[in-house]
This record gives structure tokens, C-alpha cells and sequence, in this order.
């Protein structure tokens, strides 16, 4: 498929995507609110030197260090990031306030991006992850502006998606400046795919470099109060359709065992928070809603975490934890902030998507990969019922978060062959 095939099709499905943005906003209304940034409409964006794309919470996550050490750089450089989903906008409000301008990524059309570039004039695009938009790279090139493809992954899954598109992937692929790989896997499959062997670099995970507030470690002891500082507890984090009802059955039997503990319930996406209320109310379980700050008693077996921006707190205020999205198979979540958190961390089979992480720890005995939902609860109950065993694994994964630290600079030390010399 070539690039004026794939935007053709594209402008046949514009009205659809649109459709889907009012369609969510039934459930979700920041949706339908700034749609007209999505086409690079209204009043003018922020003029910019660095544009930075994070598609949600995970990327925005993922490039909160970097954005951090754009900003803080001699000259300050301005940024302005652009995500995909109102919950993406809000991660990056909660923990960057105003220092950063945020705008609705663009649809990836010819005449909505000369509109957006035209207003934002940024002088280097720098893409988090796995975001690869064919006419969003030849509009920057045309412009003279470098891509970089930033904490780039990309999974063995995913790879095989782009070979049915082998000429539209190669073309694009060729368009970055740089693709800083978090790993020799994935830099591989990138060359493999088309991109020019000399752009790739493997730099490491920047997950690696996050620093907690230092209000971490108070706020969760104040949770940990609320929960019932005695009682056993722990996390699922980040579940999906179709998680939440076998993790429950692995709380039933957890309970079974250890009558006392409690499970907080971290669901991915707030328009679940409703459906898994009811789904812990059809089992029989108490439940205390955290958005309503409704009391964690002794009889409460499940806590659900139905707010935005706290899990780090509730994973550090945990004894163990469970990352979800890899009991079904959507490629699982990042175990970083449980590891450097010492907390144990279980994941499922479809770790796809954090695949090279997911391998480090388990191999260095800092976290540890389930199958399903009997072996979940099976370990759980050990991990809960052997504190030492529980600090060990603990210890392992902070091991592991800190050894792997650097790659922040690597990548900053590429980035600044590429910073605007002329502007700030």
C-alpha cells in the first residue's frame, strides 16, 4: 500500500473516527471536548521548539523524565505534547502542570498537519514508542523538521502487522532520523522491517529513570492506614475487559486462605470503573469505592481504585501485586513502578508489549510470570503469607530498576545532536 493509497482511505474514514470520538464520549464526555484540536482547528497552538507525541497515560508515563530534562535544559527549551486520549491529557496535567502546553494529536492528513505545523512550528518531533504515522513523518520532512522514535518498541506481534504492509512500513520507517530501541530485539525487528540500520541505536528503556515524588513513600503509608495496616493486600493493576472476573475468582480463593486480605482494583480505563463495581457486587464481595471515599473496614474485600493518577501510590502501598492486561491478550503493562517500589510483582502470558522488561526481572527473580488464574492465586497466597520471601523478591526488582538506570542520558545525548541551534 502506498502513502496516497493509505491517506485516501484515510479521508474515507475520517467521519468514522470522528463518530467513535462522540461514541466514547457517552461514557467517557472528555472526549467529545477540544475535538476541533484533532483537526487542527480553533484558535492557534502554542508556537514550540520541541513537539513531543504520547499517545496515553503509558507514554506520557514513560516520557515524563525526558520531558522533565527538555524543560530544565540551558537554554529552556518549550514543549508541547500531543496524546491521543483525554486520560493521557490529564496523567500529563497531573504531573507537569503548566510547563508543558498540551494540544489532541492531529490526524495523520496532509492538510490537517500542514495546519498544525504551520501554528506549532516545531523544530524537532520527537515520538514515543510505537506511534508510527506516515504522513505525520513526510510532512516534518518536507518541513525539514527530525523524527526521532523515542523509548522505541516493538513487538514480535506488532511486527508482523506492519510486513502485511510492507512498502507503506518501509517508507515510513525510513523517515525517522533516529529510533532509539529499548532493546537489541526490537531495534532488530525494526531494521528488519526497512529502517536505515545506521538511525538505529539500541539506548535501553527510559522507564528505567523515572523518580517518584518524594511524597511517595508519606502518601502511601496514609493508604496503607486507610486499607487496615495488619491485613494483607494486594494489587491488580491496569485490568481489561475480561481480567476483572477470573481475578476476583483468584480473590475468592486468596480469601479462602487468608480471610482478611484485601484486593485493590485498579481498572485501565475509566469508563470500566461502573461495570467493575457491579462485576464485585455480583460476586458477593464488599466493596469501598475510592472515588467516593467510602471506608476500607476489616470486612472489606475489595478496594477499587476508581480514580486517575494514584496507582503508584497503591502499588507502593501494597504487600504484592498483579499487572494487568496479560491474563487476555493485550500486551500486558509496565512492572517498573511496583519494582522500584519493592514490591513482588506477578504478571500473565501476554506480556508482549514489555516483553525484554518483563524477561530482565523474571530472570532476576524480581517479579514473576503466571498462567493463569489458579497459578495467580496460588502465588499470592505464598508471597502473602512469607514476608521474607516477599522482601526478597522486593528487593530483587528495586535491584533490577537501579542497575538499568542511564538510559534517560544516552538518549538525551542523541537528542541534543538534534535540538534547534538557532531558537530559545
Amino acid at each position: 500500500m502506498t502513502r496516497r493509497l493509505y491517506t485516501f482511505l484515510l479521508r474515507l474514514l475520517l467521519p468514522l473516527a470522528l463518530l467513535r470520538l462522540y461514541w466514547r464520549s457517552l461514557k467517557s464526555p472528555a472526549y467529545r471536548r477540544r475535538v476541533r484540536e484533532r483537526l487542527a482547528l480553533g484558535p492557534a497552538g502554542p508556537a514550540t521548539q520541541i513537539w513531543i507525541h504520547a499517545v496515553s497515560v503509558g507514554e506520557v508515563q514513560a516520557a515524563e523524565p525526558l520531558i522533565r530534562r527538555l524543560i530544565a535544559h540551558d537554554p529552556p527549551l518549550s514543549v508541547l505534547v500531543t496524546t491521543t486520549t483525554p486520560t493521557g491529557a490529564e496523567r500529563l496535567h497531573e504531573r507537569l502542570g503548566d510547563s508543558v502546553a498540551h494540544r489532541y494529536t492531529p490526524y495523520d492528513l496532509p492538510g490537517i498537519l500542514d495546519r498544525f505545523l504551520s501554528r506549532t512550528t516545531p523544530a524537532l518531533l520527537i515520538v514515543m514508542e510505537t506511534e508510527i504515522w506516515p504522513n505525520t513523518l513526510a510532512a516534518c520532512a518536507e518541513r525539514g523538521i527530525p523524527v526521532i522514535l523515542a523509548n522505541a518498541r516493538l513487538s514480535e506481534r506488532s511486527a508482523r502487522g506492519y510486513r502485511r504492509l510492507a512498502r507503506l512500513t518501509r517508507e515510513t520507517l525510513q523517515g525517522f532520523d533516529l529510533i532509539a530501541a529499548q532493546a537489541e530485539p526490537d531495534a532488530r525487528r525494526f531494521i528488519a522491517l526497512g529502517a536505515d540500520p545506521e538511525r538505529v541505536q539500541v539506548t535501553g528503556s527510559i522507564k528505567f529513570d523515572l523518580r517518584q515524588p518524594a511524597s511517595l513513600l508519606d502518601q502511601a503509608e496514609a493508604m496503607r492506614r486507610a486499607w487496615g495496616g495488619q491485613r494483607p493486600v494486594w494489587v491488580a493493576a491496569s485490568t481489561h475487559e475480561g481480567e476483572d472476573g477470573a481475578i476476583l475468582a483468584a480473590h475468592q480463593r486468596i480469601r479462602a486462605v487468608l480471610p482478611e486480605a484485601l484486593l485493590v482494583l485498579v481498572p485501565r480505563h475509566p469508563e470500566r470503573f461502573d461495570r467493575v463495581a457491579e462485576l464485585v457486587a455480583r460476586q458477593g464481595l464488599t466493596l469501598a469505592r475510592r472515588s467516593r471515599l467510602e471506608p476500607c473496614t476489616p470486612s472489606t474485600a475489595v478496594f477499587l481504585g476508581d480514580t486517575m493518577g494514584e496507582l503508584p501510590v497503591f502499588l507502593a502501598a501494597a504487600d504484592t501485586a498483579f499487572m494487568g492486561g496479560s491474563l487476555v491478550p493485550t500486551g500486558g503493562h509496565n512492572l517498573l513502578e511496583a519494582a522500584a517500589a519493592g514490591v513482588p510483582v506477578a504478571i500473565g502470558p501476554h506480556h508482549f508489549n514489555f516483553a525484554a522488561i518483563t524477561q530482565l526481572l523474571c530472570a532476576e527473580e524480581g517479579a514473576v510470570e503466571i498462567a493463569d488464574t489458579e497459578a495467580l492465586a496460588r502465588l499470592m497466597i505464598s508471597w502473602l503469607s512469607d514476608a521474607t520471601e516477599r522482601a526478597r523478591i522486593g528487593e530483587n526488582g528495586r535491584r533490577v530498576v537501579e542497575a538499568n538506570r542511564g538510559a534517560l542520558d544516552r538518549l538525551m545525548t542523541l537528542i541534543e545532536t538534534r535540538l534547534p541551534k538557532t531558537r530559545g
